[in-house]
């Protein structure tokens, strides 16, 4: 059986024409194998000059996926010079394929879910954030895209057949579809070592001189929300805090963030490491105390479930599927209040230990939930149903 998968992306190309990404990679694309014999990625690109980008990631290296690369359709004038195009891209493989799995929100994702319903092929959409809070927290222009985004998914998702929720709650009700649905994270952990949680609780107990919080994000996206930890990092210094080191990794420069450290007199304390291979994440969070994601835009981030299977204490902001992962006393507003509320929430646990254990222990649990066998089974049921047509 032939299938597409079409998505945004992007994808990172290097000189010689390999492909490489820290999250599509061969693991993540294994699970369409449940029902599929080949995949076919429509997905825009981007060139990487230097081979030292691509070690950074992953190459996709299964002989069964072929990539078939889209315009760039994610901004205004991509979209226009690039519709015609991709779109005729995408009816050419729809032609030949059995299935598509659609991921929104991305531009790619909406066409191809035209072209399918135009085509009466079989579709699933994975629905794995909101085009609103993304659109709504980039920049102004956003502001005037981010209806028409939320409406136009609203439509393609109320009518699929089949929908995919990366979410518990948070998605459905704001993207509710009439078809067969399930919820199932698109984040896959290995199968978990108590050791680990034994080793975190360890760590906590010794003493130290200085405590360690980080976040795994894009260094350039303003709706990441690193510049209010860093804001609260200003606030807590002038209070004589000065103990805490925020270490951030993902992909771009991070100037804009090393300026908002600059004002607010904590530049010492921010650093930023830049992109990590994924492989070398998990040992990154090892070295942490707490994980915080500040995020205005998410679905339900791999990251915070990452940093919990590590036995982490993690703080989140009230956005998307943030607080149905963590507990309601580490979850902050992702309004003007929540520089004060991540003070207070450091403040607090940098001091208590017993608490920074229970969030370890609770943590670690939950996690479990998100153990690649029990999340596997469940979506390749779910597949299968919409190929069967069941």
């Amino acid at each position: 059986m032939k299938a597409l998968f079409c998505y945004d992306g992007p994808l990172y190309k290097d000189n010689s024409g390999k492909y490489y990404d820290s999250i599509l990679n061969d693991q993540m694309f294994e699970r369409y194998f449940s029902v599929a014999t080949e995949l076919e990625v429509i997905i825009r690109t981007r060139n990487i000059d230097s081979q030292s980008g691509s070690k950074k990631m992953c190459q996709l290296t299964n002989p069964k996926i072929s990539v078939i690369e889209c315009p760039n359709l994610s901004s205004i004038s991509g979209l226009i010079k690039g519709h015609i195009i991709a779109e005729k891209i995408i009816e050419e493989r729809v032609r030949y394929a059995d299935i598509a799995f659609i991921r929104l929100p991305s531009v790619i994702g909406n066409l191809a879910v035209d072209v399918c319903k135009k085509a009466g092929k079989k579709y699933l959409i994975e629905v794995v954030g909101c085009p609103w809070d993304s659109y709504w927290n980039y920049s102004y222009k956003g502001k005037v895209v981010a209806p028409a985004a939320m409406i136009s998914m609203k439509h393609r998702i109320a009518t699929a057949p089949y929908v995919l929720y990366v979410t518990n709650e948070f998605l459905q009700k704001r993207y509710p579809t009439k078809g067969k649905q399930i919820n199932c994270s698109n984040v896959e952990l290995l199968p978990m070592n108590e050791d680990i949680l034994l080793k975190r609780l360890e760590k906590i107990k010794k003493d130290k001189t200085t405590f360690c919080i980080g976040t795994a994000a894009g260094l350039d996206v303003l709706y990441k929300g690193q510049q209010y930890v860093i804001k609260a990092l200003g606030e807590l210094r002038k209070e004589g805090i000065t103990n805490i080191e925020y270490q951030l990794i993902g992909g771009g420069t991070g100037e804009y963030l090393k300026q908002i450290a600059r004002d607010c007199g904590v530049d010492d304390q921010v650093l930023i490491i830049g992109q990590m291979p994924h492989d070398a994440v998990f040992n990154w969070l090892d070295g942490l105390d707490v994980y915080i994601q500040p995020s205005r835009q998410e679905g339900l981030p791999r990251s915070v479930i990452e940093a919990m299977s590590r036995g982490l204490p993690c703080f989140g902001a009230k956005t998307a599927g943030i607080p149905e992962l963590l507990d309601p006393a580490s979850v902050f507003s992702n309004s003007n209040t929540e520089v004060a509320e991540i003070a207070t929430l450091l403040k607090k646990i940098i001091c208590d230990k017993e608490l920074q254990i229970r969030q370890s222990k609770r943590n670690f649990d939950e996690a479990k939930k998100y153990q690649r066998d029990i999340l596997y089974d469940r979506r390749t049921k779910f597949f299968k149903a919409c190929v069967e047509g069941e």
